[in-house]
């Protein structure tokens, strides 16, 4: 008999109800939240901050580091890895929708212990797929490894963006929303503090990481702390939303949680996802979140080549990060202590206007005066990321929907990202120099900036 969607909607459910239901998966095993002497929205914090942490070797600034590497044992040109990149992206953004819906029906504990022991599993895989190639050649007697290295590594990004990039990411956002409404923005200032830094700080950290173990080493180390580590502590502490725990939003009763907040933090309509695709509002935020994606992903995929370029040397343009992630760590704590107090569409406002300065500046970063407008224009840019990629969606639709409408948010950035690497290779592979593909998208913020111009929160309609 053939699986109908619905069908196939049911069975998931039912696998979801099943899995909750077993003493294991239960809310309050091993130990019940709700007597914690602390409101265990901040546990979340914590943990949700460390899950986002644990990504990295699934986001770009985890394997721009070991992109130089990869190129020196397969063989392949810059551009085809930049396009097995693509290719693994686009296909695990367009995933990703279908990601967000299981979410919704798993629940965060059980789907950050997948997302983990995935995530894991494809570094393993990524350390010895130029061997596999070479075997696979060999069985067939090719002449030549590449189209099979080509394939395996793309298969290998797909699996690393979805895992990485996407679901974990996405169920530790979500999941960090779900537990505050008028302290969300304080909450995911925190977080950003330390994703921030722990972002700009991953490649420096993982160039000093494969000088000593090697880059096969490192992916395989990471491995072990991903998915022992963050799947452990994933079973341990997640908890999909406070209600299950017989707790409230915000540690607080329910008469006062329904209180106003200034920012307009009250909720009024749960959101299908169709109706928030059919907001300006979901487009014109996805739109700006997504071309941060796009071309940070990009530079950060090509900084080793872009520094070079600009006479840098590896060392120097990998330390750039350390001084953007102490703007974005100062900012990101600003934006989500002001995100439960001023309208969203201020901080989008400022959000685009960094963009383009960090934009224009990497394009001259050989450039001592360009070199600290970048620096400021990427960390303003990128602390706004951390708090409005969490805040947004559950302020303007609510928690009801909040993954199957986040994994279409997610998607967008994902895709984004995708073509970042690609853009930027193009550029240098037809002009010679990555400086035309910058100056190209200082144009997209200012297209959004004014989007955001003319959109309102969709609950005030």
């Amino acid at each position: 008999m053939k699986s109908t969607p619905q069908s196939a909607k049911q069975l998931t459910s039912a696998l979801a109800a099943k899995l909750k239901s077993t003493n294991l998966l239960h809310p309050n095993y091993p130990f019940q939240p709700s007597r914690f002497p602390l409101f265990y929205g901040w546990v979340i914090l914590g943990v949700t901050t460390l899950g986002i942490l644990m990504s990295i070797p699934g986001q770009t600034a985890g394997v721009s580091v070991f992109t130089n590497h990869l190129l020196a044992v397969t063989g392949l040109s810059r551009l085809a890895l930049s396009n097995a990149y693509l290719v693994g992206t686009l296909t695990s953004g367009l995933l990703l929708p279908f990601g967000g819906l299981l979410l919704d029906r798993l629940g965060a504990r059980i789907t950050v212990l997948i997302a983990s022991t995935w995530l894991a599993l494809t570094l393993c895989y990524l350390s010895v797929s130029d061997r596999i190639a070479v075997l696979i050649a060999n069985q067939f007697r090719l002449v030549s490894a590449s189209a099979i290295t080509l394939v395996l590594l793309t298969l290998g990004f797909t699996s690393l963006r979805f895992s990485g990039q996407g679901m974990l990411t996405m169920t530790s956002r979500n999941t960090l929303g779900k537990w505050f409404d008028r302290r969300r923005g304080l909450a995911s200032g925190l977080s950003g503090v330390f994703v921030s830094f722990g972002f700009a700080a991953a490649p420096l950290l993982l160039s000093l990481a494969i000088g000593a173990v090697g880059w096969r080493g490192a992916w395989l180390s990471l491995a072990l702390v991903v998915g022992i580590g963050m799947g452990g502590i994933g079973w341990v502490f997640f908890r999909d939303n406070p209600e299950e725990c017989g707790l409230q939003m915000d540690g607080t009763t329910t008469t006062s949680r329904h209180k106003a907040s200034p920012s307009g933090g009250s909720m009024q309509r749960e959101f299908m996802r169709g109706e928030a695709l059919q907001t300006l509002a979901f487009w014109a935020t996805t739109l700006a979140l997504s071309s941060q994606a796009l071309v940070f992903t990009g530079v950060t995929f090509h900084i080793v080549d872009i520094g070079a370029a600009a006479g840098l040397s590896e060392t120097q343009s990998l330390s750039l990060f350390l001084p953007i992630a102490m703007v974005s760590t100062g900012v990101g704590y600003l934006m989500g202590f002001a995100s439960d107090r001023i309208d969203l569409k201020l901080l989008y406002l400022l959000m685009m206007t960094a963009q383009v300065l960090g934009f224009a500046g990497m394009a001259n970063i050989g450039v001592g005066g360009f070199r600290a407008i970048t620096m400021l224009g990427w960390g303003v840019s990128g602390g706004c990321f951390g708090a409005l990629s969490t805040v947004t969606l559950p302020r303007f639709f609510g928690r009801a929907h909040l993954g199957a409408i986040s994994g279409v948010q997610m998607m967008s950035i994902v895709i984004a990202s995708a073509l970042g690497p690609s853009l930027l290779a193009v550029f240098k592979d037809q002009m010679g120099s990555y400086k035309p593909g910058l100056y190209l998208c200082c144009g997209l913020p200012l297209i959004i900036f004014f989007l955001i111009l003319i959109c309102r929160n969709p609950q005030e309609d």
